[in-house]
């Protein structure tokens, strides 16, 4: 008679030894990159298992992929810390996690005072072998109407509340944090000088908000790889 394999046991949460953090159903995780010298996959955990013993636990995961791990590539409206909740599920073993992260909401990241090594977000999801978004478009906005990337410092507009980058309204960085007023040149057609300012942010919700929309899926050009 062939041996039988032991049931294993779904548990709701798992103490790692190696990391010494306890994993539970939900958590964002950090796992160990299956080629030297790259970044630590980012994961969401689905489900833990161990075998009938307590011992050799796995997680099944939903992999998020960044920007340059999608069919398209990296865009210039995407963020460092930004990754896609993807349709892609494995089983890894517990072992392979390196640390526990959070990946927040593109709203909630942008609020945030200061971004952590850990801290990551998502605003979208992510078809892996289509390269499919949803939501498939995303508010524009500045006179180049990009989507908005919570990277970049932004000015806005006092008249008609539109958002700019600096290098748009030819002025720098530097000089944008200094404005005090800032009309842009279809609300200022004297082209009233840049003033100290207060109206620029890098955390403003009204960025997320427009009325033109960018489609950002992207034509197939390549595909990804993941452990497992």
């Amino acid at each position: 008679m062939p041996k039988q394999k032991a049931p294993r046991k779904q548990l709701k949460s798992y103490k790692l030894k190696h990391i010494n953090k306890t994993i539970q159903e939900g958590d964002a995780v950090l796992m160990r990159s299956s080629e030297p010298g790259k970044p630590s996959y980012v994961a969401r955990v689905e489900a833990i298992e161990t075998d009938a013993r307590g011992s050799h636990a796995k997680v099944r995961v939903r992999w998020y992929y960044r920007p340059e791990e999608s069919i398209g590539g990296r865009r210039q409206f995407h963020g460092a810390k930004e990754v896609f909740l993807s349709d892609h599920f494995d089983f890894q073993s517990a072992d392979t996690i390196e640390g526990k992260c959070k990946v927040h909401s593109f709203s909630s990241y942008t609020k945030l005072d200061s971004v952590g090594n850990d801290d990551f977000f998502c605003r979208f999801e992510y078809n892996s072998a289509t390269g499919a978004f949803i939501p498939d478009r995303v508010a524009v906005f500045c006179k180049c109407e990009m989507p908005y990337n919570p990277d970049d410092l932004m000015v806005q507009c006092e008249e008609c509340s539109e958002w700019f980058h600096p290098s748009c309204i030819e002025t720098t960085i530097e000089e944008a944090k200094k404005l005090d007023h800032f009309y842009c040149e279809e609300c200022s057609p004297q082209e009233q000088d840049l003033q100290n300012s207060n109206s620029t942010s890098k955390h403003r919700d009204v960025k997320v908000n427009g009325k033109r929309n960018l489609e950002v899926t992207k034509p197939k050009n390549r595909q990804t790889k993941r452990p497992g």
